[in-house]
């Protein structure tokens, strides 16, 4: 295991930030790390990587222990901080240049800095300040930063926090890229961006995990009632539709009718009866699986916003 996380506990005062958590990551898996604010997942990522003291309980990145030896368990981390503290005097060049200093990296420094400024798209913007940069272009930096010393692990809070559209699918694509030769852990407030490159999801709220699975099998679990979503060739009282048996509800949305059941396989047998009992064409058909706002929502009790 990559990360290893064991009975951790974060206490402030008379607030448990995080109370007694446990959990894995594995070598070339990507985590999302989710909760609502307050809920822990910042606390966790800085004892992870040191910058933090755990009350109790202890981390592991590639089998060194983070409190007994900070300084070995760091050169196996890259991380990029919900903050991501730069010097603004600094030219991108000469502060990477530096954070390489820090992980004294003696060899191949330049090739390495031009390699990570083509991975984050700094290219452009390379030749400036990182004070003179819009705050995605120093999002870009920081994460420029956590890569340089090419580390094992990741650890990124909010990676793609103030960029563009654009930029976040770039970004999104070096992770996924990334992914594959690297373990990363990322917390994110966009919840499709986290359905869009995770392997799995951890879920933490009032500092305990409520969830740790694949989205997939978290969907499924979480879901009470399923939606089936059919789209007919002509118009179509919906109220017909809700006299099927095992519909429970039918909402129309944009010419397609999403009905809850409990049953969806029987629900679609029955519309595909209803069709040719109505001499109806039936344009698509399909089970929708619950999204991970849905499953948030479920576990957490709070609606997550973008």
């Amino acid at each position: 295991m990559s990360i290893i996380v064991s009975n951790l506990t974060k206490i402030y005062g008379e607030q448990k930030a995080v109370d007694n958590i446990s959990f894995e990551a594995n070598d070339k898996e990507i985590v999302g790390f989710l909760g609502p604010n307050g809920a822990g997942k910042s606390t966790t990522m800085k004892i992870i990587t040191g910058y933090l003291e755990a009350d109790s309980g202890k981390a592991t990145v590639n089998g060194i222990d983070v409190d007994t030896f900070p300084l070995e368990a760091k050169k196996q981390i890259g991380y990029l901080p919900e903050g991501n503290p730069l010097y603004y005097e600094m030219y991108v060049r000469e502060y990477l240049s530096f954070i390489a200093g820090l992980h004294k990296m003696n060899s191949a420094v330049k090739k390495r800095i031009e390699e990570v400024i083509d991975l984050t798209g700094l290219r452009l913007e390379s030749n400036k300040k990182t004070g003179q940069l819009s705050k995605g272009y120093k999002q870009r930096v920081g994460l420029a930063a956590a890569l340089i010393h090419d580390p094992k692990v990741l650890i990124l809070d909010e990676p793609t926090s103030g960029l563009d559209p654009n930029q976040i699918l770039e970004i999104r694509q070096v992770i996924k890229e990334l992914g594959k030769n690297k373990t990363v852990l990322f917390s994110s407030h966009i919840l499709q961006e986290v359905e869009s490159i995770c392997d799995r999801v951890i879920i933490i709220n009032k500092g305990t995990i409520v969830a740790d699975d694949t989205l997939g099998n978290l969907q499924m679990l979480n879901k009470k009632t399923h939606t089936v979503v059919v789209q007919f060739g002509n118009p179509i009282d919906i109220n017909l539709l809700s006299a099927i048996n095992g519909v429970e509800k039918v909402e129309l949305i944009s010419d397609q009718c999403h009905i809850q059941t409990s049953d969806p396989e029987k629900v679609k047998k029955l519309l595909l009866e209803f069709s040719l009992q109505n001499q109806l064409d039936i344009l698509s058909l399909q089970s929708k699986s619950k999204t991970l706002e849905e499953v948030f929502r479920n576990l957490t009790g709070n609606i997550q916003n973008n």
